[in-house]
């Protein structure tokens, strides 16, 4: 996953400001780095390529507040209560700041809000997106937490050593008079053009890192700025990488063998659905041909089948009433199951036969008592329902 690391200039958005970038071919390892233009910034390529814009120090302030109970992340007031919490201790109206909590930030424990221009964010976010290249996240380039870590950034003339710990982030003049009571770690980075002074400062071995490195390590932390009313745009950012993601795997030769691969799996998919949808009706239509044939072998003189299972019905009715044999939809067969699944005592005032179809009158079931018998005669093949004071059944029409 290549990644583009862009830090923010502090300069007014008016200004046409050189931007210091870290290339990182996988996010785990500084590729390219220098400054440029926005037009002239490279763009990160392959799968899952973001850029991540990142905050100096310098404009970001620091305060930990406890949220209240009921108040989270997603809380559509949250806005107004840091405002509110906040207002005391910041130097600027707090409506031209822009706020950020830290990651898994839960009430009633201490949580660190980052705060920094909002105007002066927004704009440069922008700046990016109109210099196609929209930002995925944005992180701060250093911030609070455990363990404690020191910095030395700068030059031999102006030497800063940057204190992060979990009483905030702050910035200092690299000089022998003047420190603060420094904490207890075994981390001191330090920039090769300051790393002699600060082992003579603080008395400590100090480990190297550029530049880069640092800004490479801020890009994969778990902060993310892009809150509140960034972080729609964020959405679309994230929107946007996808699609050219999409484009890219469309278009970029490293992925011809993978594109060739889906194109065969899809085409043996759509060739196994058609297969098993004509093994499916060539079963169908075997099927409605033995019962063609079941009717035209059983009634010969049938000549023509239009609908088989109707025509074979009519045929056995006809047959078995010119025989005179008995039926279920017959009244003594209707009655005969309405006598074995009625409770005792239902004796009918009312008897009415009409079209395969029989009205009792007069039963007087209670609406538990009505509920058994329709269940009792589905189980035989009969359908019943209450029409007021009457009950009428018939053969096979709950089928």
């Amino acid at each position: 996953m290549s990644t583009l690391i862009v830090s923010l200039p502090l300069q007014p958005s008016g200004s046409a400001p050189e931007y210091d970038y870290v290339l990182s071919p996988d996010g785990q390892t500084v590729g390219t780095h220098a400054s440029a233009s926005a037009a002239l910034l490279p763009r990160p390529g392959g799968a899952g390529a973001e850029v991540v814009a990142l905050v100096p120090l310098r404009a970001l302030s620091w305060h930990q507040i406890e949220l209240p109970r009921g108040t989270t992340p997603a809380s559509p007031r949250l806005r107004s209560v840091l405002e509110g919490m906040l207002e005391d201790r910041l130097l600027d109206e707090p409506e031209s700041l822009h706020f950020a909590l830290q990651p898994q930030a839960r009430p009633g424990e201490p949580v660190w809000v980052a705060s920094c221009d909002r105007a002066w964010l927004r704009n440069a976010v922008q700046a990016l997106e109109v210099a196609q290249r929209p930002v995925s996240r944005i992180v701060p380039e250093l911030a609070p937490g455990e363990p404690a870590t020191l910095h030395a950034l700068g030059d031999p003339e102006r030497a800063e050593l940057v204190i992060a710990d979990g009483n905030g982030v702050a910035l200092w003049p690299l000089a022998a008079s003047g420190l603060p009571a420094l904490p207890e770690t075994e981390q001191v980075l330090a920039e090769p053009g300051v790393a002699a002074l600060a082992e003579q400062v603080l008395q400590r071995q100090v480990t190297l890192e550029q530049t880069a490195q640092r800004h490479l390590r801020a890009a994969r932390s778990a902060w993310d700025l892009a809150q509140f009313e960034l972080a729609s745009s964020g959405r679309r950012r994230a929107l946007k990488r996808l699609s050219s993601g999409w484009g890219e795997w469309l278009r970029a030769p490293q992925w011809r063998a993978a594109r060739w691969g889906a194109a065969l799996l899809l085409l043996a998919q759509l060739a196994g659905l058609n297969a098993w949808a004509w093994k499916e009706r060539s079963a169908l239509a075997a099927k409605r041909e033995a019962v063609r044939t079941t009717l035209t072998s059983t009634f010969p003189h049938v000549r023509v089948v239009v609908d088989a299972p109707i025509q074979m019905e009519r045929e056995v009715a006809l047959l078995r009433q010119s025989t005179g044999a008995s039926s279920g939809r017959d009244l003594e067969a209707t009655l005969v199951a309405f006598s074995a699944a009625a409770p005792a005592g239902s004796t009918p005032t009312a008897i009415e036969f009409a079209a395969n179809q029989v009205r009792l009158k007069g039963l007087n079931l209670t609406a538990e008592g009505l509920r058994n018998v329709e269940s009792a005669l589905a189980a035989r093949g009969y359908a019943a329902r209450g029409e007021g004071d009457a009950l009428v059944l018939s053969q096979g029409a709950a089928r």
